[in-house]
């Protein structure tokens, strides 16, 4: 190592102290003093159910015992998703709300390195296999007002952490859907419908290729099944889902 990176790496140790001392990095859900940028306190963090072994081999559904490295929940049993695999950082609950809402609405984009590796650790079976990630995308009218893409930021980050290619503009909305927030399962199916588009430039980067698309959280699959159905109309060989929290209905 040479004089000169030992020196660069000092100077950047330094200026990150001197910052902290001015700023004092903050809990990414609560807003309390944390050691270091892009962490949770540690009430926060036990607050927090990470998604683990054991689940459902395609949709991840975790489930309460081991049941097989094969074993499929109910839902996926009864009707094979549209994707090939989908895992999830986190259940979306009480806990997590605060934290992924202050990420998509509330310009709360500096946890985006810290979610970034949570993704890598949660998916990295789909990891192993994937040869592009390619995020969810907005409208051009909800990126005007919302100014970034959480789904974008997500995958650049995962990007980052694995040195996975990542494909932004590969998949674009092509019609503006109202807020999915409200709508029932079935509506939200209709509301995405033919909603999604590849860029025709871009296509010839998804044949035979397998895609891992990222999102920030999965309710009933809807949209990220509209978007996997899109992308291997494109070409694409297989398509994972990887996305930061999902939703876990007591009926699941």
């Amino acid at each position: 190592m040479s004089a000169m990176t030992v020196l660069g790496r000092g100077v950047r140790q330094l200026s990150a102290l001197a910052l902290n001392s001015v700023l004092p990095p903050r809990c990414l859900a609560c807003g309390g003093t944390v050691e270091r940028p892009g962490a949770l306190c540690s009430p926060c963090w036990q607050g927090i159910d990470f998604l683990a072994p054991p689940h459902c081999s395609l949709c991840g559904l975790p489930f309460a015992f081991e049941s097989g490295p094969a074993a499929l929940c109910g839902a996926c049993a009864r009707d094979r998703p549209a994707f090939d695999r989908a895992r999830a950082v986190m259940r979306y609950d009480d806990h997590s709300r605060g934290l992924v809402l202050g990420f998509k609405h509330a310009d709360r984009t500096e946890g985006a390195s810290a979610y970034g590796t949570w993704l890598a650790r949660a998916g990295q079976e789909l990891l192993a296999e994937a040869e592009l990630i390619v995020p969810v995308p907005l409208h051009w009218r909800r990126l005007f007002t919302r100014r970034y893409n959480q789904a974008a930021l997500l995958a650049q980050a995962l990007g980052r952490q694995t040195r996975l290619p990542v494909a932004p503009d590969v998949l674009c909305r092509r019609r503006h859907t109202i807020s999915q927030g409200h709508l029932s399962a079935s509506a939200r199916e209709r509301n995405v419908a033919g909603a999604f588009a590849v860029h025709p430039a871009k296509q010839a980067m998804l044949r035979d290729r397998r895609i891992l698309l990222v999102d920030d959280v999965m309710t009933t699959g809807s949209t990220v099944s509209a978007c996997v159905r899109t992308l291997r109309q494109a070409g694409a060989s297989a398509v994972d889902v990887l996305v930061l929290a999902r939703v876990i209905r007591a009926d699941a």
